[in-house]
């Protein structure tokens, strides 16, 4: 195996494409937001607020995720946590985000839809580092009624950077035949559409969302290995494919990265993109990301930079746009031409 110089992971530019803006927020930010609305017994100092975020399984996830937004209550909050998140993508060499945030699970505050994505765009706007554009999750939990409003609110949105639509949340509880009107309207007002599917349900999960939903990418997807057909689909159609690999393995989706089908999907020649989900509840970077590949799968260099270029083709970047982020990565120093 060649060996790669420990700082490039972190050097070259990278791109993501399913990360959550919730999940991304520095802890050192969250400490301090706990500590403003007064502290929470259940992590007395800042070492325990990172055992906070250990999880049995995905459940044990979701429940921590509601309890980490108990945390975030003013338009000020979101500003705050958004430009602490773009200067710490910033921080990482991630050059360009899609990033999923989730107004609905913030209904009780009271604030419009609008209201919180004018505060994240303000606080993202504070950094120039990285460019974050926003996918709005419109959360499988809540009611089909409340996801349409979601859409038809965002889809006035483009201006403050939202680019499309997901559904996150409770896979295992909330399957996706639903929400296919909800993806109907987002198409019908030019909205991009990806879904989390394969990641806390199997394979039925997945061919319900494309099936009901045809979304232009599938977040997680992982599960797909448990079903030849659907490999074969994948294949067949080049669905894009968001994998997550760390993060499915600290939820125990899969016991160890050896065990992640991402090393198959790769070695099949699927349309594979590497993200980190939600990379400081899960104690991960991007960089650890193409680490564990080369790692486990003996991946090099190269294949790691077709990774970052399959993440700008199915990007929702117009066709100019893409180019002129490739030739720019391209020219990067640290950039591996085939």
């Amino acid at each position: 195996m060649t060996h790669i110089p420990d700082s490039w992971y972190h050097d070259v530019p990278k791109i993501e494409l399913h990360v959550h803006l919730e999940g991304s927020i520095p802890l050192d930010t969250l400490w301090e937001l706990i500590q403003q609305y007064g502290g929470d017994a259940s992590v007395p100092d800042r070492g325990a607020l990172t055992e906070r975020f250990r999880y049995t399984d995905f459940g044990h996830f979701i429940q921590t995720w509601v309890w980490k937004n108990r945390y975030i209550r003013t338009l000020a909050d979101f500003t705050r946590i958004a430009e602490a998140v773009a200067r710490d993508y910033a921080a990482q060499n991630i050059w360009y985000v899609e990033a999923h945030y989730s107004p609905t699970d913030f209904r009780a505050l009271g604030f419009t839809i609008t209201q919180i994505t004018q505060a994240i765009r303000t606080g993202l706007d504070r950094c120039t580092g990285t460019t974050v554009m926003l996918i709005c999750d419109v959360v499988r939990d809540s009611p089909i009624e409340r996801a349409l409003a979601t859409v038809h609110e965002v889809a006035s949105l483009r201006h403050l950077g939202v680019v499309g639509i997901g559904l996150g949340g409770s896979e295992q509880s909330h399957p996706p035949e639903p929400f296919a009107p909800v993806f109907a309207a987002a198409r019908t007002y030019g909205l991009h559409t990806t879904v989390h599917a394969g990641e806390a349900a199997g394979p039925v999960s997945i061919w319900g969302a494309i099936e009901a939903l045809q979304p232009e990418r599938i977040g997680h997807a992982g599960r797909a290995i448990e079903d030849p057909e659907l490999l074969a689909y994948y294949a067949e159609h080049g669905v894009a494919l968001e994998c997550c690999p760390l993060s499915n393995i600290r939820t125990n989706v899969y016991p160890s990265m050896a065990a992640h089908p991402v090393g198959e999907f790769i070695a099949r020649g699927l349309v594979v993109t590497i993200n980190t989900d939600d990379p400081k509840m899960f104690h991960n970077t991007l960089a650890d990301e193409y680490r564990a590949l080369v790692a486990t799968f003996g991946i090099d260099q190269v294949a790691i930079c077709r990774l970052i270029e399959t993440a700008i083709a199915v990007s929702w970047l117009d066709g100019a746009a893409q180019a002129s982020l490739r030739d720019a990565m391209h020219a990067h120093p640290t950039w591996i031409h085939r």
